[in-house]
Formats: structure tokens, C-alpha cells, sequence
């Protein structure tokens, strides 16, 4: 049935006329056709927006997991194609690091070879023309990766002859800090000064326990 323009005016009078708050779902049949074509896209709407609530709700909340997962992906791909990128240069980094341990742990006595780094300082102090009071070791110290050896000792000589005997010590083959040096004349009115220090050289662990297992 089509519509003319006086049909159309006619139920667009007829809508404005209805008494909203008189309006009877049991006399549906009888309002206006405009009212009840409102009607019906009204609930159309309703109905579709049920219907993709519950099919489409739990899709879109699965949609809102796999953005924020993608997210996430993404950054940790570019966080590891930045690593990636600077990789050639870590592992240049990390063979100068070995090749520094390797050197650095060559120049650590073993266990076995403290008695002769004794002999090595003893040998510096009669070079510099040195009279030794004492060069004694200490109980070894263990720490969490290697172990200290303390050692005291106690020289006598002139001022320069005892800075060379320092230089000496530090320039050993092995390493060997010194610690808590002090110095004194022996007399009040005389040139002889006693040099009085504390030496540590250290080994690693593993090479007191091979030494001890030896």
C-alpha cells in the first residue's frame, strides 16, 4: 500500500495527537502506523543489539586481548632487534673481557707459587740494599671467588732506596697490592727509615683446591 503526501500528513497528525501517557500495549493495533513503525525499528535495534552482544561480545573481548598482545610483542621484537643490532659489538666486548680475564688470572699466584713470590720480594729488598726485618706470610683469608694472602713486611734503608724497592714489589709478575704503609727513621738524628707495610697477592679458588688436592 503506498503512501501519499495527505496519508503521510494524516498519521504525522495523528502521531502528534497520541497521549503518550494513555498509550496501551493491548490497543497496539490501533495506533498510529507511524508510532507503530517506530515501534518496530525500536525493537529491530534492541533485538540486534542482543543478538551482537552475546555472539559478538566475546569476540570483540577476545579482539581487545590479541591488540593488547600485539602490543606487547611488538615492543619486545623491537627491544630484541635493537639488542640484535648492537650484538657484533657485545660479543667484542665480551672476547675483550675473556682476554683481560685470561691475562689478569695469569698474573694471580697459585698456592704453590707463594713461597717463591716470598723469594721474588725478598730478592727486590736485597737489590735495593735493604736490610729485611721481616717478610712473613699471614693466614689466608677466603673470600667468595678467590682468597686473599696477606703479607707483612718490614724493611730498612734509605728514602730512595726504598721507593724503588715499592716500584719493585709493583711491578712483579704476579699481582701484589700494598696496603697500610708506614714510615719511620730508626734513629731521631739518622738518615735510615723503616718501611713498614701490608702486601696481599691472591689466587683463585679453584687453584687452592687443585694445589690442596695435589
Amino acid at each position: 500500500m503506498s503512501w501519499n503526501r495527505e496519508r503521510w500528513r494524516d498519521e504525522w497528525q495523528r502521531l502528534q495527537s497520541v497521549d503518550w501517557q494513555a498509550l496501551d500495549i493491548t490497543e497496539a493495533g490501533e495506533w498510529p502506523s507511524l508510532l507503530k513503525g517506530l515501534c518496530g525499528v525500536l525493537a529491530f535495534l534492541m533485538m540486534s543489539g542482543g543478538v551482537s552482544w552475546w555472539l559478538v561480545g566475546e569476540k570483540r573481548d577476545q579482539l581487545v586481548i590479541e591488540k593488547r598482545q600485539e602490543v606487547r610483542l611488538l615492543n619486545e621484537y623491537r627491544s630484541k632487534a635493537s639488542e640484535v643490532a648492537f650484538l657484533p659489538d657485545i660479543r667484542s666486548q665480551l672476547e675483550t673481557l675473556e682476554e683481560q680475564m685470561v691475562l689478569m688470572r695469569s698474573m694471580l699466584p697459585t698456592s704453590a707459587e707463594i713461597p717463591s713470590l716470598l723469594d721474588s720480594i725478598s730478592d727486590a729488598a736485597v737489590d735495593n740494599r735493604l736490610t729485611i726485618e721481616a717478610i712473613r706470610l699471614r693466614p689466608a683469608v677466603s673470600q667468595a671467588h678467590y682468597v686473599e694472602h696477606p703479607l707483612d713486611i718490614q724493611v730498612l734503608g734509605g728514602y730512595h732506596q726504598l721507593a724503588q724497592f715499592l716500584s719493585d714489589i709493583s711491578q712483579l709478575a704476579r699481582i701484589v697490592t700494598q696496603h697500610d704503609l708506614t714510615l719511620a727513621p730508626v734513629e731521631p738524628q739518622g738518615e735510615m727509615l723503616r718501611l713498614s707495610l701490608l702486601a696481599r697477592t691472591y689466587s683463585y679458588r679453584e687453584s687452592v683446591d687443585e694445589g690442596s688436592t695435589l
